[in-house]
């Protein structure tokens, strides 16, 4: 099996707190995790390509740090969708 390397260089979360922020990104984690352990998601993403700006669209926000994780796992599975062919 191959190793995925995924970098996001730069992550600017104004206006949440330290407890939304670790929550969105733990969202964030877990939701890559789960794609990536799809072997048809792996095979797509084993393509090297560099992706300066992706726009996702609008994603809803609920308040609290649950909102904030399912908030990371929303744009986890919206970057997911826009990097398959």
């Amino acid at each position: 099996m191959k190793r995925i390397h995924l970098t996001i260089d730069r992550l600017t979360l104004a206006g949440f707190g330290a407890t939304e922020r670790t929550a969105l990104v733990e969202g964030l984690r877990s939701e890559f995790a789960r794609i990536l352990a799809d072997p048809i998601a792996r095979a797509e993403w084993m393509r090297s390509r560099r992706m300066p700006v992706l726009r996702l669209g609008s994603m809803p926000l609920q308040p609290g740090s649950s909102g904030s994780r399912k908030f990371g796992g929303s744009v986890a599975r919206a970057i997911g969708r826009s990097l398959k062919p």
